[in-house]
């Protein structure tokens, strides 16, 4: 599965992404129907590649983490049915980060115990660290949600924006450049930076919007 980094024009400080609210109830409510690939297309691009990274954080290689991002999403198509039928369920992405954890803890075992040899090793040690870092797992997991919908918001954001105004925007935003030392490289004035600015903001959070929900 093809999992994009953050653009590099695009900082995922955590002091810098919009705090999105959680994933819009009514996509959750139509993933049970695994006859529904809109759907799941649109859930396997947004959570894919955050369980990837998370993945990929936790020590799994590449071709590993393809196959836990799958396991994961299997999971989910198992069980999310029982999940909406509970009245004490929680939050949707509590509930899919403890489903990355076990399946990763699952995945991890299955190699551990398989083979005696630097694979079975490896797969203690990542498993010894996940025993060892129980609460971070589920910051790592919100942190990178958060950067996902952050990323694909700036993509869109700017496709439909100006070079310029995209610019004044990430040098004064996320660069931490003075308005007026912006406007000096860009060649605009004072205000039209922060008008710039206002813009792009204004439409990621409308963007970043459109993943709430009612939990």
């Amino acid at each position: 599965m093809p999992c994009k980094n953050p653009p590099s024009a695009v900082s995922t400080n955590r002091t810098m992404i919009p705090s999105p609210p959680e994933t819009r109830a009514s996509l959750i409510l139509r993933l049970p129907d695994v006859a529904d690939v809109a759907a799941w297309d649109e859930f396997v691009s947004i959570y894919g590649p955050v369980v990837f990274r998370i993945a990929r954080r936790l020590g799994l290689q590449a071709a590993d983490a393809d196959d836990l991002v799958q396991e994961v999403f299997t999971a989910v198509a198992r069980s999310v049915s029982d999940w909406l039928d509970r009245t004490d369920r929680g939050t949707f992405r509590a509930w899919l980060s403890r489903i990355a954890k076990n399946v990763a803890v699952n995945f991890l075992t299955r190699r551990a115990t398989r083979s005696l040899g630097a694979d079975g090793e490896h797969a203690k040690r990542l498993l010894d660290g996940i025993a060892a870092n129980n609460g971070p797992l589920s910051d790592d997991f919100d942190l990178e949600y958060r950067r996902e919908v952050f990323r694909r918001a700036a993509e869109q954001v700017r496709s439909v924006v100006s070079e310029t105004t995209w610019e004044a925007f990430r040098m004064t935003h996320i660069d931490g450049i003075s308005v007026a030392n912006a406007a000096e490289q860009l060649g605009m004035s004072v205000g039209n930076v922060y008008i710039a600015r206002s813009r792009v903001m204004a439409r990621l959070k409308e963007l970043v919007s459109r993943f709430e929900t009612e939990d």
